[in-house]
C-alpha cells in the first residue's frame, strides 16, 4: 500500500516562494490564503545573525484530527495516505481549522468551504509529482511513498536527521524536515508578525477575522518600537535615568523571543466567537431549565404551582430554536446545514451534539403535545427520565467537541471530568437564571391578558427580568472570552 509524504530539506531551501506560487497557480488559490507557504525566522544579533526558511503545509497525518471532527466527511484520508477534501460536502463550520495543530486549513473566501494542500492528488493519480516539487529550484521538496524503503523520500529520511512538527500532538505527521531548528518548528519560539506575501486579507478569513488584530498585537514590532524609543530617551537622560532605562531594556530583551519571524502568512483571526458563545449559553439555558424543573419538583413541590411543564417546554423550545439559528448563522455555507443530519460523520461531536439537540427538542415537543391533546399527565414524568438524560447531554457535549480541536491546547488538554463539570456549571448558571425569569414572564403575560396590567406591575415584573438578563450577558461574555483566549495561541 502506498503512503505518500513530503521531506523538506532546510539545508537547501532558499525561501524563494516558488512552491507557494506554483501551488496558487495549480489550484487557483485566492488572494490572502495559501495551501503552502514559507516561514522565515531570524536568530542572533548583527553581525552574528542567521536566517532560516521552512516550507509549511498540510502534514497529511496518519491520525488526522480534521477528518475526525469534520461532521460531513468533507475531509477524509485516502488509501494512499493523502488527506483530501470534498468541496461539495463542506458546510463551512471551521471545526477542521480548530482541530489542525498545523494551521494548514483555511476557508476559501470565494466558496465558503474549507481547503488545504491535497498533495496535488489529481497529478499524483496520473504519475506526476506535486506542483511544488516540480518547481522547486533547489529540489528541497521531496515527495513519494514513505513505505517503500527504496524510494527517494524513504532513503532521504534514513540518511538524514529529520524532525516533524508537534510530534506531541499524536497526529503522526507525514511531512519531515531535514536539519531544521527547534525555533522554526515551535510556534511559541518566535513572535507572530502576520507579515507575508499576498496579504490583501491581512486580517484573515472567516466570520470573525477582524479579531486577527489581537494576534498581530503579539508581534515583535511594538517591542521594537519601544526599544527604539527607550534608546533615544536614554541618550538625553541624566545618568540615574539612563541606568533605569537600561534595566528596562535589559528586561525587555530577556523576555522577548530569541527568534524573530521575518516573514509569515497572515493570521486567520478568531474563528469561533459570538455565535458559538451565544449558542453555548442558549442550549445551556434550555437544558438547565429542564433539569432544574425536575430537580425542584422533588425538593420544592409547592414552587411548581407558579410554573407548569408546558411553560418549561415552550421556553426550552424557543431557546433551542435560537440555538439552531445561531449554529446555522455561524456556518460559511448555511445552505448546507442539513448535511450534519443527512451526511453524518459519527466520530464528530458536531454530529453527535446535533442529534442530542434534536432528541431533546422532540421530548420538549412531546410535553407540549400531551398538554394540547389533553393526554394523561402521568406521561410527563415518564418523558422526564429520557428528557433529563438528553438535557444533560445537550448541555455538556460542546466540551467534547472542543476537546476534538487538537490545535487548541487549552481545549484539547481538558480532562473528561473537567468538561463535565464546566458543562453542568453552565447548565446550572443559565438554567437558574431562566427558571427565575419564566414565572415572572408567565405572570406578566397572564396579567396583561386579563387587562389589569398597571405601571407598578410593569416595573415589578420587567425590572427583575432586565437584571437577570444582565447577569446572563455576563456569563455569555465570560464564555466568549474563553473561546478567544484558546484561539489566540499561535499554531505556526
Amino acid at each position: 500500500m502506498v503512503n505518500y509524504g513530503f521531506v523538506i530539506d532546510n539545508r537547501t531551501c532558499i525561501g524563494c516562494h516558488a512552491c507557494t506560487v506554483a501551488c496558487k497557480s495549480e489550484h487557483d488559490v485566492p488572494i490572502g490564503v495559501n495551501r503552502t507557504h514559507v516561514k522565515y525566522i531570524e536568530t542572533g544579533t548583527y553581525p552574528n545573525s542567521s536566517r532560516e526558511f521552512s516550507v509549511h503545509r498540510c502534514n497529511h497525518c496518519e491520525d488526522a484530527p480534521c477528518t475526525t471532527i469534520c461532521p460531513t466527511y468533507a475531509l477524509f484520508t485516502r488509501d494512499d495516505g493523502i488527506v483530501d477534501f470534498d468541496n461539495d460536502r463542506c458546510i463551512g463550520c471551521k471545526s477542521c481549522m480548530q482541530a489542525c495543530p498545523y494551521d494548514a486549513l483555511y476557508i476559501d473566501p470565494n466558496e465558503g468551504t474549507a481547503a488545504k494542500c491535497n498533495y496535488c492528488a489529481h497529478r499524483v493519480e496520473h504519475s506526476y509529482e506535486p506542483a511544488c516539487v516540480i518547481v522547486c529550484p533547489t529540489e528541497s521538496i521531496i515527495s513519494g511513498d514513505l513505505d517503500d524503503p527504496n524510494s527517494a523520500i524513504a532513503l532521504h529520511i534514513a540518511e538524514n536527521d529529520v524532525k516533524v512538527r508537534k510530534a506531541e500532538a499524536g497526529t503522526k505527521p507525514n511531512v519531515y524536515y531535514v536539519e531544521t531548528s527547534d525555533a522554526m518548528l515551535d510556534p511559541n519560539a518566535s513572535a507572530v508578525t502576520g507579515i507575508g506575501m499576498w496579504t490583501d486579507q491581512a486580517h484573515g478569513v472567516g466570520h470573525f477575522a477582524k479579531y486577527a488584530d489581537s494576534r498581530l498585537a503579539e508581534a515583535d514590532t511594538p517591542s521594537m518600537l519601544v526599544q527604539l524609543a527607550l534608546e533615544k530617551k536614554a541618550k538625553a537622560a541624566n545618568p540615574r535615568d539612563q541606568a533605569i532605562i537600561r534595566d528596562v531594556m535589559a528586561k525587555l530583551d530577556e523576555d522577548s523571543p530569541k527568534a524573530v519571524r521575518a516573514y509569515d502568512q497572515p493570521s486567520k483571526g478568531i474563528l469561533w466567537d459570538t455565535e458559538v458563545a451565544a449558542y453555548i449559553a442558549t442550549k445551556a439555558a434550555a437544558s438547565g431549565l429542564y433539569a432544574l424543573y425536575w430537580l425542584t419538583l422533588f425538593l420544592f413541590p409547592d414552587w411548581h404551582l407558579m410554573i407548569g411543564i408546558e411553560a418549561v417546554a415552550a421556553t426550552g423550545l424557543v431557546l433551542l430554536g435560537i440555538t439552531g439559528i445561531l449554529l446555522v448563522k455561524d456556518l460559511d455555507r448555511p445552505d448546507r446545514f442539513l448535511y450534519v443530519l443527512l451526511r453524518p460523520n459519527w466520530s464528530s461531536w458536531l454530529v453527535i451534539g446535533a442529534y442530542y439537540i434534536t432528541g431533546f427538542g422532540a421530548v420538549l415537543s412531546a410535553h407540549i403535545a400531551i398538554v394540547l391533546l389533553g393526554l394523561d399527565a402521568s406521561l410527563h414524568p415518564l418523558l422526564g427520565g429520557i428528557g433529563l438524560i438528553l438535557a444533560i447531554l445537550t448541555g455538556t457535549y460542546t466540551g467534547w467537541l472542543l476537546k476534538q480541536a487538537k490545535g487548541r491546547s487549552l481545549w484539547a488538554e481538558r480532562t473528561n471530568a473537567k468538561i463535565l463539570a464546566i458543562g453542568l456549571l453552565e447548565m446550572a448558571f443559565f438554567g437558574f437564571i431562566t427558571i427565575l425569569c419564566v414565572p415572572l414572564l408567565v405572570l406578566f403575560v397572564e396579567t396583561a391578558m386579563s387587562g389589569q396590567l398597571g405601571s407598578q406591575d410593569l416595573i415589578s415584573t420587567l425590572l427583575p427580568v432586565a437584571i437577570l438578563i444582565g447577569v446572563v450577558n455576563y456569563g455569555f461574555l465570560h464564555i466568549r472570552q474563553g473561546l478567544r483566549e484558546a484561539q489566540m495561541q499561535p499554531l505556526l
